[in-house]
């Protein structure tokens, strides 16, 4: 297979970790006969420093030019004024948008050798294997929003607009990608409050009507189900929701693991194109140190190959070299005790497993 990919490093640990991803793409190239290219620009702060803007028309073209996106992470304290007219998290959005990139995938699973680093008790941690599917492109996020006065009187507000379009494509997705798991998709909203929610509802109801799958349904109120993550984790198996509860959950089942430094990401939309990341962010009190943990972007890496290339056999090699760097005892710093490594350790690891 030839694919070109575009490499995005952005801020903070973003290009360190981003870095090992690359490396394990060359890898699984050079191992299974794939060409891949790479493409790197910058985004996010670095982009703003250097061009007014986290993500400037040329970057964009050369996206357009690409199968994928490996993206590593974007902000940081320089350019944290929310305040600010531009910022680093603009640049994402525009991605996004740009490639209707509707859906973001999280998976959670707990490797077993790890199971200590979990806050939770171990009883709980038995079968945890649920993968998060979170609206990407509407919702609060994107809606009508608006800031006046001052003192006393100043006020604003956000929108939750959905449109049942928006709705049907993510449940959709979502209804699809369970078929191929254990066949259980917990919608999550606000029903007993939210109009907006009461939609989502409704439009998960007859998506799944008009489906016909064997694929089971049930409805969780979004308090609800923060709470049975922490108390019945391994019960989930898909969830689908909207990009606001999405966005709070996936961090929240990002414990299960024990670290965000293990949780990777895939963005995509109607086509093959898509955008991945890890979950955790640009951790500016680490840059520069070596010590970030890369897995998670290379597991990042083995949802590109997954989603995009259609590389199903090299994205479980990746992802069972994760493993077994983790069954040798290999841990960076934010795992816990273990033979602690570097970031480029951690990866070289990685790669000297990835085998046929």
């Amino acid at each position: 297979m030839q694919a070109r990919i575009a490499v995005l490093p952005g801020d903070g640990i973003g290009p360190e970790v981003t870095r090992e991803g690359v490396k394990v793409l060359q890898r699984v190239a050079e191992l299974f006969g794939h060409d891949f290219a790479f493409e790197e620009a910058m985004v996010g702060g670095c982009a703003i420093d250097a061009a007014g803007t986290p993500l400037t028309d040329e970057t964009l073209e050369m996206c357009r030019r690409c199968d994928a996106i490996l993206l590593g992470a974007v902000g940081g304290p320089k350019w944290s004024d929310p305040n600010a007219p531009v910022r680093p998290e603009q640049g994402l959005l525009r991605l996004r948008k740009a490639f209707d990139l509707f859906a973001n995938l999280r998976p959670v699973k707990l490797s077993p050798f790890l199971r200590a680093s979990s806050p939770l008790r171990d009883d709980l941690l038995d079968g945890v294997d649920l993968l998060v599917v979170r609206e990407l492109t509407g919702g609060l996020y994107f809606g009508p929003m608006h800031h006046e006065g001052e003192g006393r009187d100043e006020q604003a507000y956000d929108t939750m607009l959905y449109h049942a379009w928006e709705v049907e494509r993510v449940v959709r997705l979502a209804c699809n990608l369970a078929k191929g798991r254990r066949g259980w998709l917990t919608s999550v909203d606000k029903a007993n409050v939210l109009e907006s929610s009461r939609l989502w509802r409704r439009v998960t109801e007859r998506v799944m009507r008009e489906m016909e799958t064997e694929v089971e349904l049930e409805h969780l109120l979004v308090d609800a189900c923060a709470m049975h993550l922490l108390r019945r984790p391994a019960d989930f198996d898909v969830i689908v929701t909207a990009n606001l509860f999405g966005d709070i959950l996936t961090d929240e089942a990002s414990m299960l693991a024990g670290s965000l430094g293990l949780l990777p990401s895939a963005s995509i939309g109607e086509g093959t194109f898509g955008l991945y990341e890890p979950v955790h962010g640009s951790a500016p009190d680490i840059a520069g140190q070596g010590v970030a943990n890369p897995l998670a972007t290379i597991l990042s890496a083995a949802m590109l190959l997954r989603h995009s290339l259609g590389l199903e056999a090299e994205a479980q090699v990746v992802e069972q070299a994760v493993e077994s760097t983790l069954e040798a005892g290999y841990r960076t710093a934010d795992l816990g005790p273990g033979r602690h490594v570097s970031t480029e350790e951690m990866g070289r690891a990685v790669v000297e497993r990835i085998s046929v």
